[in-house]
């Protein structure tokens, strides 16, 4: 009788996460596009962490774990006067910046938000800092900060790129806390057996579900699920740092590793596919392409496949806001990814039920003119009946136009269209929007609104004067640069 056995022969670290071991430690950002890019990100992402501190159901996560505890030499949260343990400070830092989903994003066959790693970027840059100044070496720059910046964006928009983990029933988080794993053990000083250690380990904590994204579960965890992921990071990398082995074999192992066990048995298509068309696959080599392709979300907190169904509703906004009772309906046109993931019918339970509403988020400019965060919240959404009643008379197609192009790398679009057709048999001309005001192809004309923003943003929680020096400072790419991360993080604390 014969009997199997596993061979116990400890393979080498599988490619994919050398390779990202290999880009982190050796590649120099030399783009200054990619440099002036995560310049207006930084800015960006850190006015939407300060712009969630207005609302409750946020900052009731914040804090240290143990009430009234500060760490000596701790990260500080922007926005408070929180002084705590990198891997707290992380989370808070990135619960924020994703509170309002109102942060840069990318858009592929998975989507997800890259700036959402500047929770661990920024909390162990100051910590670092001011453990250099105490052992009498020189802090961390603004320029180590954004440079870390263009290497997490990339891990995670590359890897997105042509890996689709929605389709699996996985949360694009994942991908945040594997490239935050990466750029902060690398920041630690992480030679290349800790960094691909602290990788192997992100890829063995698996994934959350997406589930809290979708109907008919979505709620807040979508809110702080990255912070939660980049907060990991930190974790990993310092237990990496310590010494803790990594598993070298984490995605390729047959039967226990990430493609059998994540990647493919909860996917028929996949499933039946031989173990070497499992693999992730790769459209390019990692550069500086997603900070320099990066999107932001500039005029509207809402998700971003819905960003140009938006516009084409606050342009339609001055000529429909008397005719609302005349409407017979209402036709989006859109790409099969808006379709999938936020088109909705029925009751929405709460805030981010409602902003992961397409239906919801094109009512709301349409009778107002405009959307912001508190457009969401539920006492706004009772006082205003009219929103389901345009939701009711919403018709959702597919262009199909319109979802090749959202995946051809040379468009990348997100694209909608807004018609509305009145009782009387007239309609408005139908307004088509392929590129957001955040996208690349309208960068002169959407940096200034993203400069108001942050002043908006910053006005929220800052005196003018300090408004002002904050300001100034991230608009000068040389002296931001210059900055070492102690003092800049100084001047966001309460």
């Amino acid at each position: 009788m014969s009997v199997n056995v596993d061979l116990n022969q400890r393979p080498d670290y599988d490619r994919e996460i050398q390779d990202i071991a290999d880009y982190v430690l050796n590649y120099r950002v030399e783009s200054a596009e990619a440099m002036d890019t995560a310049r207006n990100c930084l800015m960006d992402t850190l006015g939407c962490g300060l712009l969630a501190l207005r609302f409750p159901e946020c900052t009731k996560h914040l804090g240290p774990q143990v009430s009234g505890t500060i760490v000596p030499g701790g990260a500080r949260v922007p926005g408070t006067q929180y002084i705590l343990d990198p891997v707290k400070a992380a989370w808070d830092i990135g619960c924020i910046i994703r509170w309002l989903d109102f942060n840069d994003t990318w858009l592929a066959a998975e989507w997800g938000h890259p700036s959402d790693n500047l929770g661990g970027i920024l909390a162990v840059a100051d910590y670092l800092s001011q453990q250099n100044l105490e052992r009498g070496k020189e802090p961390l720059t603004i320029k180590d900060v954004l440079q870390s910046m263009v290497l997490a964006h990339e891990i995670q928009g590359v890897m997105a790129l042509e890996n689709s983990f929605n389709r699996v029933g996985l949360c694009h988080v994942l991908l945040v806390r594997l490239a935050s794993t990466a750029v902060v053990t690398k920041m630690m000083g992480g030679n290349r057996d800790q960094v691909m250690a602290a990788v192997s380990q992100s890829w063995v904590d698996g994934s959350s579900l997406r589930t809290y994204r979708h109907a008919p579960n979505t709620g807040s965890r979508k809110s702080w699920a990255a912070g939660d992921a980049t907060s990991r990071a930190v974790r990993l990398a310092d237990m990496s740092m310590r010494g803790e082995m990594g598993i070298p074999g984490v995605l390729s192992a047959p039967q226990w590793g990430f493609y059998d066990v994540a990647f493919s048995h909860t996917n028929k298509d996949l499933a039946t596919k031989a173990p070497e068309d499992r693999k992730f696959k790769f459209q390019r080599d990692y550069g500086s392409y997603v900070m320099e392709n990066v999107l932001f979300k500039i005029s509207f907190p809402a998700e971003f496949h819905s960003q140009t169904a938006c516009e084409a509703a606050v342009r339609l906004h001055p000529e429909v806001r008397d005719r609302l009772d005349e409407i017979d309906r209402i036709v989006i046109t859109t790409h099969e990814s808006a379709i999938r993931i936020i088109s909705k019918e029925g009751p929405l339970a709460n805030p981010a039920d409602r902003d992961h509403c397409l239906q919801y988020m094109t009512a709301v400019p349409l009778i107002f003119g405009d959307l912001v965060a508190e457009h969401y919240e539920n006492d706004f959404h009772a006082a205003n009946p009219k929103i389901d009643e345009l939701r009711d008379k919403m018709e959702v197609v597919e262009d199909e136009r319109y979802s090749r192009e959202y995946h051809d790398p040379e468009k990348r679009s997100i694209a909608n269209a807004l018609q509305v057709f009145y009782a009387d048999g007239t309609a408005t001309d139908k307004i088509e929007i392929e590129y957001p005001i955040g996208h690349r192809r309208r960068r002169a004309e959407g940096i200034p609104v993203l400069e108001q923003k942050f002043r908006r943003n910053l006005a929220t929680r800052f005196p003018p004067h300090r408004c002002e020096q904050i300001f100034a400072l991230c608009k000068d790419q040389a002296a931001l640069e210059a900055t070492p991360v102690n003092e800049f993080m100084e001047m966001f604390v309460i």
